[in-house]
């Protein structure tokens, strides 16, 4: 309701301009019980029922970050709505609102939910289940130096590498989906894992198909030889690390800057002086606290 009361309506502005895309993007939507309610990332992973698969057992279910329903249910769900609109303004010369809850966004994301637990798939307890932790053949392990492992051998053919590169015979061993032996071979895994170091295990499974990773810090995952030979992560002129942009088109990549990003409020004078505004004006709306100033300062 915010756009309205500015007069900035989608019924105002679609009248004075019927091709414009109008884009709302709300946690809950524009309509529903909770439409006027206020929520975080968390909130809306719950009412999607997401929530309710993500974590181990016997623990509490946990939300990763704010990364499935802020930006991946949330903001690239509303971005692929633009793109559709966007499409279908070009056969029908017209725009149209898009209503993108981060509820529903986050749900369609996790069709795969559904359709998993239909197929028996997906049908276990929390924490049981072939990719939420059940599975020792998918999980991280922890190495002799503290640092992580990531498994995901799910394919025989995958898994008979892992056994292999574990130093382990699978003639010896259960049955890969065996679930009732799952919590004994997880042990075991862990066991053997935690007797060599993250970097002893990288040199044991590089080049084989054992779909066995190393877990990179946000500091060290730069340096690592696949992501440097591929350029996957850039750094601005301040030496901080992001990720290139992604993905990669063939005729036209993206170029980043190597600048560092701005601080919120750091162009406002410089972009309203630019649309006309007055010096005065400006003032004005800052001391209204309609807008923010944040200059950087000089380290002299």
């Amino acid at each position: 309701g915010v756009m309205e009361k500015l007069g900035l309506g989608p019924k105002v502005i679609l009248q004075e301009n019927p091709k414009l895309i109008y884009a709302r993007l709300t946690g809950f939507g524009q309509s529903g019980k909770y439409a006027n309610s206020a929520g975080h990332d968390i909130n809306y992973l719950a009412l999607s029922g997401v929530l309710s698969k993500l974590g181990r057992k016997d623990e509490n279910p946990y939300a990763p970050v704010n990364l499935l329903a802020d930006f991946a249910g949330g903001g690239v769900m509303c971005a692929m709505g633009i793109i559709m609109a966007l499409y279908e303004r070009t056969k029908s010369g017209k725009g149209q609102v898009i209503d993108a809850s981060m509820v529903e966004g986050t749900a369609y994301l996790s069709s795969f939910l559904w359709k998993s637990q239909n197929l028996g798939l997906w049908n276990r307890l929390r924490g049981e289940n072939l990719l939420d932790s059940g599975a020792p053949f998918y999980e991280t392990y922890k190495t002799l130096d503290g640092k992580y492992m990531a498994v995901g051998a799910i394919e025989p053919q995958f898994y008979e590498q892992l056994i292999k590169g574990l130093g382990l015979d699978s003639d010896k061993l259960p049955s890969q989906l065996s679930f009732s032996d799952w919590p004994e071979m997880k042990k075991k895994f862990e066991a053997i894992f935690s007797k060599k170091t993250q970097a002893e295990w990288c040199r044991i499974f590089n080049g084989t198909d054992a779909c066995v990773t190393p877990v990179l810090s946000l500091d060290d995952v730069a340096l690592h030889q696949h992501n440097k030979e591929r350029g996957s992560f850039i750094k601005n002129d301040q030496e901080e690390i992001s990720p290139r942009p992604s993905p990669l088109l063939s005729r036209t990549p993206a170029t980043p800057s190597p600048k560092r990003d701005p601080f919120i409020g750091e162009h406002t004078e410089e972009i309203l002086l630019e649309f006309g505004f007055t010096r005065e004006e400006i003032a004005k709306l800052h001391s209204e606290k309609v807008i923010e100033f944040n200059k950087p300062k000089a380290n002299l």
